[in-house]
């Protein structure tokens, strides 16, 4: 018989925050749904933050609204405002990550109003965070999106004056500079030169770079390391989320960043059982990828018809979920939904 999960409530241990103590009685939230591993809610991440238990948060992997000169429907912060609104929900990311835990932000540049010159507002991001608020920056990452179509029109399409903007930053963030992280879980197929290269031998010798090749280069690992930029086309259009948000009436949400983008980091960052937060949760694509993984989630969305629509990336078939779990199962139980809280009465 299956064990009956219970969803947590979002009742820290120690209620005094700086947001103010919860009072006894008070209603608590409850999820908008949950599913085998995750739990997703319906409100303002700085609601949600400040009542989730210090130091229980393995990874936090996000990609809140940028700061683009066009509002967007899902919302937006001006560039000059978005340093100041963005650090409240920093401090509580720090307080709720583990000691080795790791925060990724896919924070896309705005350019400036009228010009073609680019904003600051991302770097002077990674600037506060790191010095206001206490970050390491572990590493810089860049997401190329190959099928981004041509942008800002103006620039690049009428007066041909700057290039197509097809990249992305993504600041990986950590509490110490020694963050649990592992890129054997991450490995890429050996090119072709390389797997030749492998199966013939190399000769150790210096290269007229200076680098120093030993012998230990010509041993197979099972897989390339890669490296900092991470090339992923963002081309879907047919998907079966976006097919129930057709079916049901609902409106897909417009910016959604492609599943293997946090599929990288979670592999990389984390290990079964452990807890991933998306506190920007859109069309909770973070949640559809730790599922697949079998880790566990969390996601807080503003929009109900984005959280509604989201629902979809769940109802697959049970013989479909249980091919990805027999793909990524190991000798372990399968981990529970994120019990993170104190049970409220």
């Amino acid at each position: 018989m299956r064990r009956k999960h219970q969803y947590p409530s979002l009742l820290c241990s120690d209620t005094r925050t700086h947001r103010g103590a919860v009072s006894e009685g008070q209603r608590l939230p409850k999820p908008y749904y949950k599913t085998e591993l995750g739990v997703a809610y319906l409100g303002d991440s700085l609601d949600f933050l400040p009542l989730i238990e210090t130091e229980s948060i393995n990874l936090i992997v996000t990609s809140p609204p940028f700061a683009l000169k066009r509002k967007k429907e899902y919302g937006n912060v001006d560039a000059h405002e978005y340093v100041d609104w963005f650090l409240p929900f920093a401090k509580e990311f720090w307080r709720i990550l583990r000691s080795d835990g790791s925060f990724v932000l896919d924070i896309g540049g705005s350019w400036s109003p009228g010009l073609p010159t680019k904003t600051l507002y991302n770097f002077e991001l990674l600037i506060r965070l790191c010095r206001d608020v206490g970050f390491h920056l572990a590493e810089d990452f860049y997401w190329l999106n190959p099928a981004k179509l041509p942008s800002p029109a103006e620039w690049v399409n009428v007066r041909r004056i700057r290039v197509k903007d097809a990249i992305d930053p993504v600041w990986w963030l950590s509490k110490t500079p020694f963050p649990k992280a592992d890129n054997r879980e991450i490995l890429k197929p050996y090119s072709k030169s390389m797997e030749d290269l492998l199966a013939k031998g190399y000769k150790a010798k210096l290269r007229p770079s200076g680098h120093d090749i030993s012998t230990k280069f010509s041993n197979n690992r099972g897989g390339a390391i890669p490296s900092n930029l991470l090339t992923i086309a963002n081309t879907e259009s047919n998907s079966y989320y976006l097919r129930a948000c057709r079916a049901a009436g609902l409106k897909p949400h417009p910016a959604r960043y492609p599943l293997a983008l946090p599929e990288f980091f979670v592999k990389f960052l984390t290990n079964k059982n452990d807890v991933v937060l998306d506190p920007f949760g859109g069309s909770n694509i973070t949640g559809e990828c730790c599922e697949k993984l079998g880790r566990r989630w969390l996601a807080f969305e503003l929009s109900e018809e984005y959280l509604q629509g989201s629902k979809f990336r769940f109802h697959k078939s049970s013989a479909s979920r249980s091919k990805d779990r027999k793909k990524h199962r190991t000798h372990s139980r399968t981990p529970e939904q994120p019990n993170l809280f104190r049970m409220s009465d």
